[in-house]
């Protein structure tokens, strides 16, 4: 594990804020890390996943000592592969959270969690709200809300599940690269336009997750469960065509099609929009449109 500390204190007369961010080298961690980096009072702990087995319960007490706040980024992401490795799935997912939680539970640190819009079912016509009931679909969405279900028991006021959906950025596998790697190799391609959601910069996700943070340990942000999505929705066809007009590409190369040609092993929720309405509770705003941060996300060097 590395550390990171940069000038100045985020409360006047208090000392720094000590941050763990665990899986701090996916795609999320990395943005993390940025924006923690330029954070007035941060001290900053990594954890990679080679740095931390989160199943470990004994290393993940020990990790945790010492530190305010935990970001966990770190998961289990294959979602097709957890069809047919449920248990593992969930033991990193499910079990890794849990001794998470126990841990913040005996020092008194915060945690805010990183979960997942499958957790519903994706049969829903409008946002779905933060309380609304959950209902998986998939071997993935079982094990993440496993792990949500242990912030909620084990830390009742100390403990933030924000889920997100739809996370693209610059220091990762995801739909956007994909998308504009293939612009180099086909002249066509077709998406699906049946799935719906909320296309999230993993980097603006980050900076929302700080200030969440921040406003936690400040006492002006009540526990519980957050959305961490962007404003706005799209199709994965609308993404794509997004995308490729945001690079100069002609949008007419993207093809609609549907769910049923591009069979899966783990299914995917048809509707993935979430409310935002939790955030006012913090005193903070909810996420900008997805296609402002697509936008801003695209504007400088984005790796194909």
């Amino acid at each position: 594990m590395s550390d990171l500390d940069t000038a100045g204190t985020a409360t006047p007369g208090a000392g720094p804020t000590r941050w763990l961010v665990t899986g701090a080298g996916g795609m999320l961690g990395h943005d993390l890390l940025a924006v923690l980096g330029r954070h007035p009072g941060a001290r900053v702990t990594a954890a990679t996943r080679a740095d931390l087995d989160l199943t470990d319960a004994a290393a993940v007490k020990s990790a945790v000592a010492g530190h305010d706040l935990v970001v966990n980024a770190a998961a289990w992401t294959d979602v097709d592969a957890a069809e047919t490795r449920e248990a593992e799935a969930t033991e990193v997912n499910g079990t890794g959270v849990t001794n998470l939680a126990a841990a913040c539970a005996a020092t008194g640190a915060r945690l805010l969690h990183v979960s997942t819009d499958y957790v519903f079912a994706g049969d829903g016509r409008e946002p779905y709200p933060e309380d609304h009931p959950t209902a998986p679909v998939n071997a993935y969405g079982r094990g993440k809300l496993v792990g949500e279900q242990a912030v909620a028991r084990l830390l009742p006021d100390t403990g933030y599940v924000v889920r997100t959906a739809w996370l693209y950025g610059a220091h990762g596998r995801n739909f956007v690269a994909t998308m504009l790697r293939l612009a180099a190799e086909r002249e066509t391609l077709e998406v699906v336009d049946d799935q719906h959601g909320q296309p999230t910069w993993s980097y603006a996700l980050a900076g929302h997750l700080v200030a969440l943070g921040d406003a936690a340990r400040a006492g002006r942000a009540p526990a519980g469960v957050y959305h961490g999505t962007a404003s706005g929705r799209t199709t994965w066809y609308g993404l794509a065509r997004a995308a490729y007009a945001l690079r100069g590409l002609d949008p007419d190369r993207i093809r609609p099609t549907t769910s049923e040609h591009f069979r899966r092993p783990a299914p995917r929720p048809a509707y993935s929009v979430l409310g935002h309405a939790r955030w006012a509770l913090a005193g903070l705003s909810p996420m900008p449109d997805w296609h402002d941060q697509l936008t801003q996300a695209l504007s400088g060097d984005w790796p194909t």
